[in-house]
């Protein structure tokens, strides 16, 4: 009887060493949630872990401009979306773009964008555009509507998704790259969602592909084509997409096609906002109901960065930046957006690419480029 006593106290003792390991895993539960949801307490690991791929961004800026200086034929930025593919395959660097540096190169692709788009607004005067005369606005706004509507119906033609042929299909219409991060950012889609990130990777790689083609073969077509000087610019202007493509294009035949070559391209990136706000208006009405992303946000009709490119627009329309002013932005706009395309570069696996619809996506390409060439060409020789 006494001996029972300290034997039910030993085994009362030792009972709680199996409840302290049963007590164990219900405290682990609480860790997995707070690491898989987007709580505040990974918030130093996550600054830590965009630092990686900002570094890494900032290294394809300074190549990208050592290319360029270089290459003067090859657009800073092109290079930059270049090399980002580059390193994504590289057998050294493939690791650490898909791994550590992978948070930062994706934060560099759609918030630098997204400063890049707002200081592009800068380029653009009113004056500018009202001192061309309505024929080339007409002209401007008809290739790209026809392009745009175009492409999309290529695109579901050929047999690609929605959101990929619209993205390729605003890349061509209005300002390559510079557009596909404009209207990705309003497609409503989860920050996670891996395939919107690869479609939007591949629409610029795309885009600055034919970008860059377009650099070599267009002036090889001015005179076979029958255009002077003024009319090769507007060609230029009109059918190409990036600022610096066109300048590199049209600058081959001499200052007044690069005049007229840059103010045409910067009518078709004032048609950015109105774009912008129509795409986001027709995908409001489509998800009408239910949540458009993970967190039952919608996107808002005109986005704050295309707000800030308007107001940025209105501003240069003022004339109170001075030239020194006007050039900084300048130069701070194409770091920004050669840091974001060197991201997007980055996360183009051409594997999963050409796994993926990859011969599609190029037809897509080369019937756009077509499109694109093709109306530009017919509104110069109407507004000739």
């Amino acid at each position: 009887m006494v001996l029972a006593g300290p034997e039910r106290r030993t085994s009362a003792r030792r009972t709680p060493p199996p409840a302290a390991a049963s007590a164990a895993p219900p405290a682990a539960p609480p860790a997995a949630p707070s690491a898989g949801a987007p709580a505040t307490p990974p918030t130093t690991p996550r600054r830590t872990g965009i630092a990686p791929g900002l570094v890494l961004a900032a290294v394809g800026v300074a190549a990208s401009y050592g290319v360029h200086r270089l290459l003067p034929a090859v657009p800073m930025l092109t290079a930059a979306v270049v090399l980002g593919v580059v390193a994504a395959h590289l057998p050294g660097a493939a690791g650490l773009v898909r791994g550590p540096a992978r948070p930062g190169l994706s934060l560099a692709g759609k918030r630098l964008m997204r400063l890049g788009i707002v200081l592009l607004g800068l380029k653009l005067s009113l004056g500018d555009v009202a001192a061309l005369g309505w024929e080339p606005l007409v002209m401007v706004v008809g290739v790209v509507l026809v392009t745009f509507f175009g492409t999309r119906w290529l695109g579901r033609r050929i047999g690609l998704s929605g959101d990929l042929s619209l993205l390729v299909a605003t890349g061509y219409a209005i300002c390559g790259a510079s557009a596909i991060g404009a209207v990705s950012g309003v497609l409503g889609k989860d920050k996670a969602d891996e395939r919107h990130e690869t479609e939007v990777a591949s629409s610029v790689a795309l885009v600055t592909l034919c970008g860059t083609l377009a650099i070599a073969v267009l002036p090889l077509l001015q005179h076979p084509l029958g255009l002077d000087t003024g009319e090769f610019g507007r060609w230029v202007g009109a059918s190409v997409h990036d600022v610096g493509q066109v300048v590199a294009t049209a600058q081959t035949a001499g200052p007044d096609a690069l005049t007229e070559g840059v103010l045409v391209k910067l009518i078709r990136v004032a048609m950015l906002a109105p774009l912008v706000a129509g795409v986001a208006l027709s995908r409001r009405r489509k998800t009408a109901g239910q949540p458009a992303a993970a967190d039952g946000r919608r996107p808002a009709i005109l986005p704050l960065f295309v707000a800030g490119f308007l107001a940025m627009v209105a501003l240069r329309t003022t004339g109170w930046l001075g030239t020194g002013v006007l050039d900084a932005a300048d130069t701070a706009q194409e770091l920004l957006l050669a840091a974001a395309l060197f991201g997007l570069g980055s996360a183009v696996h051409l594997p999963t690419l050409a796994r993926s619809g990859g011969l599609k996506l190029g037809l897509l390409g080369l019937g756009s480029w077509l499109v694109v060439g093709a109306t530009a060409y017919a509104g110069v020789l109407l507004t000739a």
